[in-house]
This record gives C-alpha cells, structure tokens and sequence, in this order.
C-alpha cells in the first residue's frame, strides 16, 4: 500500500466529510503506441493505496502557548466557509492561510482507500457517478441534473487546460474515507 497527496477545493472537501463524494476524476493523458493505447499506471495510486487530502489551512500557536507545552491551532478554510470556528481569530490572520499544495502530511485530517481505478473520457459521466463526485440531482432551475452541476463544476477547476467540450481522458478513481 502507498499514500500519496491529492488536493480537493473547499466545496469537495465538505462533500467527503458529509459522505456525499465517493469518486473524483483527474486528467489522464493517454500514451499511444502502435496506432493503440498502452496500459499506464495511474499517479494516484491502485486498489487499496490510500490518499491523503490536501486542503487550504492554516496554523497558529496560541499566545499563552509560550511554555513547554505548545499545542497547534488547525484551521480549515472547508470548515470556515461553512461555520464560525474563526471569530477566535485576529483579523490579519485571516491573510495567512496557506494553500492545499504546502499541507504537509501530519495536518491532513481525511485519507481516502482506492476501490477502484479506471479510465473513460470525461462526458462519458453517468448520473450515479456525477452524484458519487458530490453532486445533488438537482440544484436549481437552470441546473436540472447533477450531471450539468458536474460540466460546470469541472469548467471551474479544469476549464483553461481541458474544457468539458474537449471531452478528455480521465482517471475515474473511486473511494472510500478512512479512519486516520
């Protein structure tokens, strides 16, 4: 078993927590040969590798931690976008967080089990799956399904290098989270 790091924007990460995301797709570029397409192994992992999710944070030391004992503050900006836990917080502060790519390993709070791997071109999503990567089956008026929640959500994060129009090739990695 390996672990490696994935990063998951805010919205997702809510989605795991609340148990609504079992799946995410990431961009795969396919390695051709032979007029044909050659077995890769996928950079996130196999069946039962573990990953660790990368989040936006941020850290401090509380101001009468000056002892021996100190203890870390955790914050979670997944968390802060949908509660109160930062009124405790100095409004500077707030300027501090640090972006998902520099969470190291020991601050990450959810690890996710492979169940299975897989490769498909991106409109190839069907209902159920749009629903395992955290999307509601509906969302409003000019949203109708969950998989046109996805198209827009995947236009958000992936638009600039590979739009839902150019149909590309992604890993579909499909999980379970884990007790740390």
């Amino acid at each position: 078993m390996k672990e490696r790091p994935i990063l998951f924007s805010g919205e997702m990460v809510r989605a795991i927590l609340d148990g609504r995301k079992t799946q995410t797709r990431r961009l795969c570029a396919p390695a051709k040969a032979s007029g044909g397409l050659v077995d890769i192994q996928c950079p996130y992992g196999e069946r039962g590798d573990r990953l660790w999710v990368r989040e936006t944070w941020y850290c401090d030391i509380p101001a009468d931690s000056r002892t021996e004992e100190k203890k870390l503050n955790l914050y979670f900006r997944a968390d802060g976008e949908a509660g109160d836990q930062f009124e405790q917080l100095d409004p500077p502060s707030l300027k501090l967080w640090k972006p998902s790519i520099h969470m190291p390993r020991i601050f990450s709070r959810i690890t996710l089990e492979i169940e299975s791997v897989r490769v498909e071109q991106l409109q190839s999503i069907s209902k159920e799956d749009a629903k395992a990567e955290g999307m509601s089956a509906c969302v409003g008026v000019s949203c109708p399904c969950a998989i046109i929640g996805y198209e827009k959500l995947w236009d958000e994060i992936n638009g600039k290098r590979a739009p839902w129009a150019s149909n590309p090739w992604v890993w579909v990695i499909e999980f379970r989270r884990v007790d740390q």
